[in-house]
C-alpha cells in the first residue's frame, strides 16, 4: 500500500522543497494543500510533469473545520505542515489531524510553539499518532549532529551553535516569524543561569570556512530549552545571520528601533526588508551553513572541544530546513512507526537519513573536528 502525505502550504517556499522531494519518491503519493487554488493547480500539474508519481491537490484551510474530515476521506496517513509562520499560530493543524488519526510534523522552528506543543501529548496518544513539532534545521538536525558525536563526551558542559543563510531570501512569512522577536529579550543559559539577550542583536563575526567571515546576531530556537536536559549543558546560545552583512545590520537597526519603541510593528518592516533582500541577492555567493562548538570532557575526563559545520553551496541552503519531514516521511514509508505523543522533533531522525533525504553530496558537506586540552 502507498504512503499517503499530505503538505500543507505545498506551494510556499519551504514546501514546494519539501513536495519535490516525495513526489519523487518510491511508494510515497503526495497531496497538496493551499487555499489558493490556481497556485494550488499550477504546483500540482508542474510536479505531475516532472514525476510518474500522481500528485493530488485539495484546496482548503487547514486551520479550518473541513481539514480533519478531507484527511479522513483521502486516507492521509502523514501530514507536513509547512505554512508559517508559526509565532502566535494555533495547533489548529496538529488537532484535527490527532481527529482524524492521522501523523502530523511540522517545520517550526518558533521555541514556545514547538516547545508547547506537548499539549497535545495526551490527545495524541489516546488517538496512537505521533505529533512531531520543529522538524527542521533546529531542533532536528542540530540534536541528530550532537546525538552522533555525544559519545565522544562523558560531559557536555556548553553548546554554541547557529546557522549563517546565503543571500537568497526565502518566502515573507519566513521573515516575518525570525523578526518576531527583534529586540525582544532571549532566554538563554551560560553558567548554569538563565539570562536574557536582545534578539537580532550583539552582532559578531565568525569565520566560516569556505563563506569566510559573516556577521551572527542573537535568535531564539527551541533548542534554548531542549539542550540543557537532554544534553546537560549549563552554557547554551545561538545565533543567525543574513549572507549579506548589510542584511544583518539591517536587522539589528530594526531590532534597535523596535527595542527602544522607534518601530512598533515588525510585520510593516519585515515586508521592506524582504523586498530589499530579493534586491541584493545577485550580490550573494550562495552559500550557507550551520555550525555546532560543543566544549566539555571526553570519555577519560579532560577537555575536549568539537566543533561541526553542514556547509551547502548553491543555494541549496532551504534544502536543510525542508528535509527533516522528507527524512521522517521516507522513514515512516518503509515501515517505521514513531512512538506516538506529541513532542519536539528530536531523536527521530539521525545525520545519515538526513543527507540521505537531501541526496546533493556535491552541494552539501558535513565536517566534524575535535580538539583536546584547555579552551
Amino acid at each position: 500500500m502507498p504512503f499517503r502525505v499530505m503538505v500543507v502550504g505545498g506551494y510556499g517556499n519551504f514546501g514546494s522543497i519539501v513536495c519535490k522531494h516525495l513526489a519523487l519518491m518510491p511508494g510515497v503519493e503526495l497531496v497538496l494543500s493551499g487555499r489558493d487554488q490556481h497556485k494550488l493547480q499550477r504546483k500540482v500539474d508542474e510536479l505531475n510533469s516532472q514525476s510518474l508519481n500522481v500528485c493530488e491537490g485539495w484546496c482548503g484551510d487547514a486551520m479550518g473545520s473541513a481539514f480533519s474530515p478531507a484527511l479522513r476521506s483521502m486516507n492521509i496517513q502523514l501530514v507536513v505542515h509547512t505554512a508559517g509562520p508559526f509565532q502566535g499560530q494555533s495547533y489548529a493543524v496538529a488537532e484535527s489531524c490527532i481527529a482524524a488519526g492521522v501523523s502530523y510534523c511540522d517545520l517550526a522552528d518558533c521555541r514556545t510553539f514547538v516547545n508547547g506543543v506537548g499539549v497535545l501529548d495526551a490527545r495524541a496518544k489516546a488517538a496512537g499518532v505521533a505529533v512531531l513539532s520543529g522538524c527542521s534545521s533546529v531542533p532536528t538536525l542540530s540534536s541528530a549532529i550532537i546525538d552522533q558525536q555525544r559519545h565522544h563526551f562523558s560531559r557536555i558542559d556548553s553548546i554554541e551553535h547557529g546557522i549563517s543563510s546565503s543571500a537568497k531570501m526565502p518566502g515573507l512569512s519566513t521573515i516575518e516569524g525570525v523578526l518576531a522577536y527583534a529586540g525582544k529579550p532571549i532566554k538563554q543559559l551560560r553558567n548554569g543561569k538563565v539570562h536574557e539577550v536582545p534578539g537580532w542583536q550583539d552582532l559578531t563575526l565568525r569565520k566560516m570556512p569556505p563563506l569566510g567571515t559573516r556577521l551572527l546576531a542573537n535568535v531564539d530556537v527551541p533548542d534554548m530549552d531542549i539542550f540543557a536536559s537532554r544534553y546537560g549543558a549549563h552554557t547554551l546560545s545561538f545565533k543567525a545571520g543574513a549572507g549579506l552583512k548589510l542584511g544583518g545590520i539591517a536587522n539589528g537597526l530594526l531590532a534597535q528601533a523596535l527595542k527602544i519603541g522607534l518601530v512598533r510593528d515588525h510585520v510593516r518592516w519585515a515586508a521592506r526588508l524582504h523586498r530589499l533582500g530579493v534586491r541584493f541577492e545577485r550580490f550573494g555567493d550562495g552559500k550557507s551553513a550551520m555550525y555546532i562548538d560543543i566544549h566539555g570532557l571526553d570519555v577519560d575526563g579532560l577537555p575536549l572541544a568539537m566543533t561541526a559545520q553542514l556547509t551547502a553551496l548553491n543555494d541549496k541552503g532551504p534544502q536543510i530546513p525542508s528535509c527533516a519531514a522528507v527524512a521522517l516521511a521516507m522513514k515512516m514509508a518503509q515501515g517505521y512507526v514513531p512512538q506516538s505523543g506529541a513532542r519536539p522533533c528530536v531523536g527521530e531522525i539521525s545525520v545519515d537519513e538526513y543527507m540521505a533525504a537531501i541526496n546533493d553530496p556535491d552541494n552539501l558537506r558535513l565536517v566534524v573536528n575535535f580538539s583536546k586540552g584547555p579552551h
